[in-house]
């Protein structure tokens, strides 16, 4: 079983100081999960849980295994990505009683996957993923703690793919919340928090401009489509590439330009991939593009950019900038590649991951998905479930309150009108 990070670290007193004032300033700004946290503390829906977590260990990360914390559960946790976790902030959490951490930035698979491992030591009654790698660790390596989980939730689009295709094989055994698809979310995590995070670390880590380059997004999903716009909205010429017809046109539809990739590859400056899927850029793309493009993977693995064929390619390989790695070309053209080709928000030197103010939407609606599946969790089954609209409506109710917003209700009058099928013109 793997060490807690504090057992591991050099200097971690200094290191719980510097991760404590993260995790307050995060916390400052975040009033629903402030707001569930005092109602969690109150009513203890989660006491006696134990909640195992493979998550981005972040600031905004830490406040919700806080609240999952404040709630009554034990918590364990390590990262989903080994290049994204806050060292500092890993330290401040193992320090609390109830917070066990084994996430540490920079480690190989072995002990990646030794950190899940060790969360699972703990015998976690409910999953909270990024990614689905905890969930999925489960179900290869643990099968005896299936019957204990009550159920688990699932952060991210790729995760949400995974526990789909995982469902649709008769694989998945314990019930899980797709988080990532419900509207508190979808629309503000994805779209404004992949848009904006994104494009910041790809400037402070390469010190470039986006005004005024070719930037090439692959994909127009939620967070393909935050990109673009953010990067339109940054004065950059944005071509789009996609797969898919609709949202092709849909693309196309919203003024950008829409290509193969093996026709963008001649003209991007900047190249953003947001697909989930493996191979968006390959070999055929590298031949085509121009010396000092810079190639930034804003999906889940790092597979969207293959890099193996990168370096296959390469005469030689240097590191150009801290945090983005150079691939000469035998025509002298040199390729350069963020954060090893993964999460750029997250795994870039410079990276914070989403804004604070939209991780707030999103954790809060991890924490009531976990309250949901201990409270109702018979009324769950194995399989993949869209979060109740219910909790969706009362996390966008607590954000609105926070931000001093006021809106309409619907009358009695209305209500009776929409719910009528016999009224007419």
């Amino acid at each position: 079983m793997s060490q807690p990070i504090s057992e591991r670290v050099e200097d971690p007193e200094a290191k719980r100081e510097s991760g404590r004032q993260k995790i307050e300033w995060a916390r400052e700004h975040m009033p629903i999960c402030a707001a569930l946290r005092e109602e969690f503390e109150a009513e203890q829906p989660l006491a006696g849980e134990t909640v195992g977590m493979a998550m981005h260990v972040e600031a905004t990360t830490a406040v919700l295994a806080e609240t999952m914390a404040a709630g009554g559960a034990e918590v364990a946790i390590t990262g989903c990505n080994p290049l994204s976790t806050h060292d500092d902030v890993s330290v401040a959490l193992d320090a609390q009683d109830s917070i066990t951490s084994y996430a540490e930035r920079g480690v190989e698979d072995d002990a990646y996957y030794g950190a899940i491992d060790a969360v699972l030591e703990h015998e976690p009654t409910i999953t909270v993923d990024d990614g689905a790698d905890l969930v999925f660790r489960v179900h290869e390596e643990y099968p005896e703690l299936i019957d204990s989980i009550v159920g688990g939730c699932e952060e991210t689009t790729t995760g949400v793919h995974r526990l789909r295709s995982m469902d649709a094989d008769g694989a998945l055994e314990y019930p899980m919340f797709a988080v990532n698809d419900t509207p508190m979310k979808r629309l503000f995590d994805n779209v404004h928090g992949t848009g904006e995070a994104s494009l910041v670390s790809i400037e402070l880590t390469t010190n470039l401009a986006i005004a005024g380059k070719t930037i090439v997004v692959g994909g127009f999903g939620q967070c393909g489509k935050g990109v673009a716009k953010k990067a339109r909205g940054m004065n950059a010429d944005v071509i789009v590439t996609e797969i898919e017809p609709r949202q092709a046109l849909e693309a196309h539809m919203e003024g950008f330009r829409v290509m193969p990739m093996a026709e963008a590859a001649k003209e991007g400056d900047l190249f953003v991939t947001t697909t989930g899927n493996r191979d968006v850029i390959t070999r055929e793309h590298f031949e085509e593009m121009d010396d000092g493009v810079v190639l930034a993977n804003a999906g889940h693995f790092d597979v969207e950019i293959n890099l193996e064929h990168l370096d296959d390619m390469a005469e030689e390989v240097l590191d150009a900038r801290e945090g983005v790695r150079g691939y000469v070309m035998p025509d002298g053209r040199q390729l350069n590649v963020i954060a090893e080709g993964r999460l750029v928000n997250l795994a870039s030197p410079v990276a914070e991951g989403h804004p604070v103010e939209v991780m707030d939407q999103s954790f809060a609606i991890q924490a009531v998905s976990a309250r949901e599946m201990v409270q109702n969790g018979d009324e769950y089954s194995a399989g993949v479930y869209n979060v109740p609209d219910r909790l969706d409506r009362e996390v966008a109710e607590i954000k609105l309150d926070a931000e001093g917003v006021r809106f309409d209700e619907v009358t009695d009058a209305q209500r009776e009108y929409m719910e009528s099928w016999q009224h007419g013109t």
